[in-house]
């Protein structure tokens, strides 16, 4: 028996001999697959990052002498020896993947990961569909670009397929379908369970054959500009595991009534419109980890059976703005919650107390909103919490003297609050891992008892962002020898009652932004400011300084790309920093004198430039279409002595957006090289001397919304020979008042202004006309009826006519009732004749009129009456008969409004003006007077209305500032200089 056991024992150790040298002597590896595989690696170079210096280059493996099957990135099978797996992600290959590649030849290929390589921008060929036997294919952000080949989808074994790409769907490298890609894909792809297409511009629907995909088991459609609405349907496969639908901003849809068969673990939809309320059934989705359904417009309440997703880890409802009512208190059975955003809608009531059984909790998000109440008090329970915002929230209490208890915080938003723990500022040494603290007033003109001495933050050596809003700060104690945190890379100290140059700031040498705006500082800007290596953003605006100390020259290698030095007291020459990186300077509203410096032609990088209301003379540089041109997007030399022309700069500014040059002392014609402007949005050259015609050359410019043209010496006429006014298809302000432009209009004169035929959703959001992004909004001087009435923000709802002060005769066009997006039609001061047209009925948005001056005669249509948004009316020193209109819009304008119609009807005009009687002279006089005091109530019109607001709150704002009798000695005289001039 023993015997028989070492018998059987050697012949078993004699095979595994046999084995090993039988294996070590045959290669698995087939030679026409390693030739291939050998050939499409010396079709690209390898292109390492330098900072990568741990990850290996899998192709170093791949040597002639060797069995491919054991090279890196290679997977063989088993019994065939065939090439079936590819992985050569994060290879770092560059070069071009070619038609021909020898990659095809691998036609027993089941995987194949090529992502994380740069193939130079080459398009996905159409030899994929070679590869038969192909289940998954990763080509995302490989720099491959062009359309997708419909023949990819001939791979109908394919089990996931990842396409992302690298670059964002409008740009000229991105990866794009055609209209029958996705129907295709749904119908072939049967055993799809993984598909990423984010950042592939698809530009098109979702078809509803993707509910037909019952495989699917994970779905990324992100930066896709996709459109339409997405079939809720898909929402509803019972395989789906995770949805994503990020920053689709056209696509719409709902959520659906969810099913128990369900499988969603992670649901995304974030910056797209989908709207709707968010249903009782979400309680459905039992597996739920991750919720967000974000910047998107989410209506309702919170629902009530949320709280039944014990699994959930993260709820992110921010900025749907119309989600409103109390958070349910089932909130509290989400136990599992690491993060929690409810910022930006308009939740209101307490925080209920069962947000304490969030001992998990890393991130609480609440502002903006409608809280009322105070924070639960023992909300330092919260052990693991890094970051909190309750930025804008009606909070009371002393929320900072909590959160200093919880030394895990790392980040904190306490910004426009009512503000007065000044006990838990002083104790924020307790928080060691602050990186972040941003906190501030509501009203930055309150006046507090109490200050707050910054160096209670020396102790936080991790803080790389301070910033402080309105709460009184001292200085006093932070002496050049303090340890200031010199991680700080983030300084804004705006609005805190500061008194002197903070020099504690020379040594942070890895500031990037320093925002010292709305204080009080005098005297010198320091030049070690400009010797920060690594600043970039320097804001000094409101503050009364008034020069620069040492040397004005900026270190060579600046960072600087902001800088704002508005509202100071700055006078002598312009400064502006030669920085190569400047994007956006201001120095408007302060006493720089002396002429443009020419070394900011200099300056290529430059986006936004705005010099307005100083005393700056001379001509407007002729080297500015050198360079800066071509970048330039928003110049402001408004309200200067500049003189000469306008010069003929604009032939490359392609990027040109806002053009103000209003109030200055120029003269000659419009430049012919506007036309080149094909951003331009907004031209205003009002109030200087140029004479020229009107301006049709620039019918091409296809943006254009603002044309202000007033106070000049423009004339001709308001039309082409033809009669008809073309071009300018989003005009909505246009503002040519006291100029010699004659003639007639012709009654289809109107026919063609589109822009202010549609009618606005009421339920829209207010917006407003963007600057370029560090400049804001567009502001924008308007003159009207001699007053000069600065917008600071320009609805895009907005829109005006004024044709005053003119030498226009005949009739008032009957097209302009197609008006009826119109606010403020001013036709006063000019010759027209015949009736008010009774097409004015349908301007329902209409706030103001003035036709006075004219020689209108008939009647007033009575329809008039019916114009509910009509606040400020004026026909006086007309041919009008008859009696007005009975509306209260007409009843309650001052007498003045009508006087100088001698027809009309003394009964009807008796609730305005009592018992008339011929004027004498001295109430002509007085009755001159009372007219420039009535331009005050006509700019304020329609306080009802939306942008009747703006009006509003710019007129209160002038009002409060300046006082009333001090405008109307400025601003009245300034009319009846102009009247005597003219």
């Amino acid at each position: 028996m023993s015997f028989l056991l070492r018998s059987i024992s050697f012949l078993f150790f004699v095979s595994c001999l046999l084995n090993r040298f039988v294996s070590s002597t045959q290669h698995l590896c087939h030679l026409d697959e390693r030739d291939a595989l050998l050939e499409f690696k010396t079709g690209f170079l390898i292109k390492k990052p330098l900072l990568d210096v741990d990850s290996g280059i899998k192709t170093e493996s791949w040597v002639i002498k060797s069995d491919c099957c054991s090279w890196d990135g290679i997977t063989c099978a088993a019994k065939s020896g065939r090439v079936i797996g590819l992985d050569l992600s994060f290879n770092y290959l560059y070069g071009k993947l070619e038609s021909n590649s020898s990659l095809f030849k691998l036609l027993h290929l089941r995987d194949l990961n090529l992502t994380g390589n740069n193939f130079n921008g080459s398009s996905i060929p159409a030899q994929f569909d070679k590869l038969m036997k192909l289940e998954t294919l990763d080509l995302s952000d490989s720099s491959l670009s062009g359309q997708i080949p419909v023949n990819l989808l001939q791979l109908t074994k394919l089990v996931s397929l990842h396409l992302s790409s690298s670059f964002y769907p409008d740009s000229s490298s991105s990866l794009s379908i055609d209209e029958s890609f996705l129907h295709l894909l749904a119908q072939n792809l049967r055993s799809l369970r993984e598909l990423d297409m984010s950042n592939v511009n698809i530009s098109s629907k979702i078809p509803h054959e993707f509910s037909k995909m019952r495989s699917l088991r994970s779905l990324d459609l992100s930066y896709c500009n996709l459109c339409g609405k997405f079939p809720s349907s898909v929402l509803l496969i019972p395989s789906l595991q995770s949805i994503r639908l990020i920053n689709n901003p056209n696509l719409r849809g709902n959520l659906p009534s969810f099913r128990e068969n369900n499988s969603l673990l992670h649901l995304t939809i974030k910056l797209t419109a989908f709207s709707g309320p968010i249903p009782d059934s979400i309680s459905s989705l039992k597996h739920l980890i991750s919720l967000t359904l974000s910047f998107s417009h989410f209506t309702g309440k919170i629902p009530f059976s949320l709280g039944n997703l014990s699994h959930l880890s993260i709820l992110n409802l921010g900025w749907n703005f119309n989600l409103v009512g109390e958070i349910p208190s089932s909130i509290g059975n989400l136990k599992q919650l690491t993060i929690f955003y409810v910022s930006g809608n308009t939740l209101s009531g307490n925080l209920p107390a069962s947000i304490l059984n969030f001992t998990q909790l890393r991130e609480l998000w609440l502002s903006p909103n409608q809280f009322t109440g105070s924070l639960p008090p023992i909300i330092s329970q919260f052990s693991k919490l890094e970051s909190f915002a309750a930025d804008a929230s009606s909070f009371n209490g002393a929320i900072l003297s909590s959160l200093v208890k919880i030394p895990s915080l790392t980040k904190i938003f306490l910004r426009y609050n009512q503000f007065n723990d000044f006990a838990g500022i002083s104790n924020i040494s307790l928080l060691p891992n602050l990186q972040t603290i941003s906190i501030g007033s509501r009203n930055y003109n309150k006046v507090y008892d109490s200050e707050v001495n910054l160096n209670v933050f020396l102790p936080l050596k991790k803080l790389d962002w301070l910033s402080i809003y309105g709460i009184p700060l001292s200085t006093a104690n932070i002496t050049l020898d303090s340890d200031f945190p010199s991680s700080l890379e983030y300084l804004v100290l705006s609005g805190c009652n500061i008194t002197k140059f903070p020099e504690f700031v020379r040594y942070e040498r890895n500031l990037q932004k320093l925002d010292l705006s709305n204080n009080k500082i005098k005297g010198q800007v320091p030049d070690w400011l400009w010797r920060l290596p690594k600043l970039e953003h320097v804001s000094l605006s409101k503050n009364s300084l008034s020069g620069f100390n040492g040397s004005l020259k900026v270190y060579l290698e600046s960072q600087n790309s902001f800088v704002d030095l508005s509202s100071n007291a700055f006078q002598g020459p312009l400064f502006i920093p030669s920085s190569k990186h400047l994007q956006y300077f201001s120095g408007s509203k302060n006493n720089f004198t002396g002429e443009i410096p020419q070394s900011i032609c200099g300056v290529n990088s430059l986006e936004g430039l705005d010099l307005s209301n100083n005393n700056l003379h001379g001509s407007i540089p002729w080297c500015l279409e050198t360079l800066v041109m071509t970048s330039l997007a928003y110049l402001n030399l408004r309200n200067n002595r500049l003189s000469g022309i306008l010069p003929e700069i604009f032939h490359h500014a392609k990027s040109l957006m806002s053009l103000d040059v209003s109030h200055n002392r120029l003269e000659g014609k419009i430049p012919a090289s506007l036309v080149g402007c094909s951003a331009l949005e907004v031209l205003n050259v009002g109030s200087n001397t140029i004479k020229d015609m009107f301006p049709f050359h620039l019918n091409s410019l296809q943006k254009l919304q603002v044309l202000v043209l007033h106070s000049n010496r423009f004339h001709g006429t308001l039309r082409n020979a033809d009669g008809v006014w073309f071009g300018f298809p989003h005009l909505k302000i246009i503002d040519v008042s006291h100029n010699d432009f004659s003639g007639t209009l012709p009654s289809d004169y109107f026919l063609n202004w589109t822009a202010m035929y549609s009618k606005r959703d009421n339920n829209m959001e207010l917006e407003y006309i963007w600057g370029p992004s560090e400049a804001g909004y567009y502001s924008l001087v308007l003159m009207n009826k001699g007053v000069s009435m600065e917008m600071e923000r320009i609805l895009t709802t907005y829109t005006a006519i004024d044709f005053s002060g003119n030498q226009l005769h005949g009739p008032i066009p009957d097209s302009i009732g197609l008006l009826k997006e119109l606010h403020i039609l001013n036709m006063s001061s000019n010759a027209f004749t015949g009736h008010i047209p009774s097409t004015l009925t349908n301007l329902t948005n209409l706030e103001s009129l003035d036709l006075s001056q004219n020689k209108i005669s008939g009647e007033i249509p009575p329809e008039l009456g019916t114009l509910s948004s009509l606040e400020v009316i004026n026909v006086s020193h007309n041919q009008l008969v008859g009696s007005i209109p009975q509306g209260t819009q007409f009843q309650r304008q001052k007498c003045s409004s009508y006087e100088g119609n001698l027809g009309l009807n003394a009964l009807s005009l008796k609730d305005v003006c009592g018992d008339i009687k011929a004027p004498t002279q001295s109430e002509l006089v007085e009755t001159k007077e009372e007219e420039e005091e009535e331009a005050l109530s006509w700019m304020a019109a329609g306080l009802g209305f939306a942008p009747g607001v703006v009006f509003g709150l710019v007129m209160g704002h002038i009002v409060v500032l300046y006082k009333h009798e001090w405008f109307m000695k400025v601003f009245g005289r300034r009319k009846q200089r102009t009247i005597r001039a003219r």
